[in-house]
């Protein structure tokens, strides 16, 4: 753990996002606290303007919201279907890549097809479809991010799964008499959470923006405040009042900056090849 961190530290940017990453979930973990009123309620005059009183730092909006306490509470939706999906989207992919590589033959060409079926089409016009289908809803869009994110974790564990099959230590478990589960579970796939670690972490970020954008069109979910949804709602008045789009943007754009900084950072500490470079 210890060489970990210090490969992990060498990349002062993925320290940063690490930094934003946590203060990010901080805000959303104290959310309930700092803010305990609903983010929907009405606290002062409609379009008061950022810093102009110490109650309200960065503003209200156009029906009178505290700007502030829907960003607070955006957080937690944002990262709760940021986490959730990717972690269905890794319960989906990783067996499919896993057996499709293990077994080759017409289990891969069958299993492969059924991935090329989901990458035919494109990712958020397929959400936006699942999510109207569905109703909004945190777990219709929580489903529909999965559905269209899993492709690339069954490919990544394919070919990954394709290096170790002929590996002496599988060929060894085999002679031992264990079972295709237990090899895949016990000696493949341990070697391969290296990238998959990493992979996950980028569709965090992706997840965050699809959500935002499915917010955006009004397909969030209208019981709960999201950044996606506070865009969405004061693009009529982007001109009279800026910050209404500005703040919650602000925040999507750092949060999956730090994503993808946290992504590159795991990727030279996990990566082998880096990390003998790097000694």
């Amino acid at each position: 753990m210890t060489d970990f961190w210090k490969r992990y530290q060498r990349n002062r940017g993925a320290v940063i996002g690490l930094i934003i990453l946590l203060a990010v979930v901080l805000v959303a973990v104290l959310a309930p606290v700092l803010f305990p009123q609903s983010p929907w309620k009405m606290v002062q005059r409609p379009f008061l303007p950022p810093f102009a009183m110490e109650r309200f730092p960065l503003g209200t909006d156009t029906l009178g919201r505290n700007v502030l306490a829907g960003l607070a509470h955006g957080a937690q939706v944002s990262l709760l279907v940021g986490l959730i999906s990717t972690l269905v989207s890794l319960v989906i992919g990783i067996p499919i890549g896993a057996l499709a590589g293990y077994f080759g033959g017409w289990v891969d060409d069958a299993l492969m097809r059924f991935t090329e079926f989901f990458q035919t089409v494109p990712n958020f016009a397929l959400a936006i479809v699942l999510v109207a289908i569905f109703e909004p809803s945190v777990q219709s869009i929580v489903g529909a991010i999965a559905i269209v994110s899993w492709p690339p974790v069954a490919r990544l564990v394919r070919g990954e799964v394709l290096s170790l099959r002929s590996r002496e230590y599988v060929e060894a478990a085999i002679l031992s008499g264990q079972t295709n589960a237990t090899i895949i579970w016990r000696q493949i796939l341990p070697n391969t959470l290296s990238p998959i670690i990493v992979l996950a972490s980028l569709m965090v970020a992706t997840a965050i923006l699809l959500e935002s954008s499915l917010s955006f069109l009004g397909l969030g979910d209208p019981n709960l405040m999201s950044w996606g949804y506070m865009i969405g709602a004061a693009r009529t008045v982007i001109r009279q009042a800026w910050w209404l789009s500005f703040f919650p943007g602000l925040a999507i754009v750092l949060t999956v900056l730090a994503l993808n900084l946290i992504g590159e950072g795991l990727n030279d500490a996990l990566n082998p090849r880096l990390s003998r470079k790097g000694k």
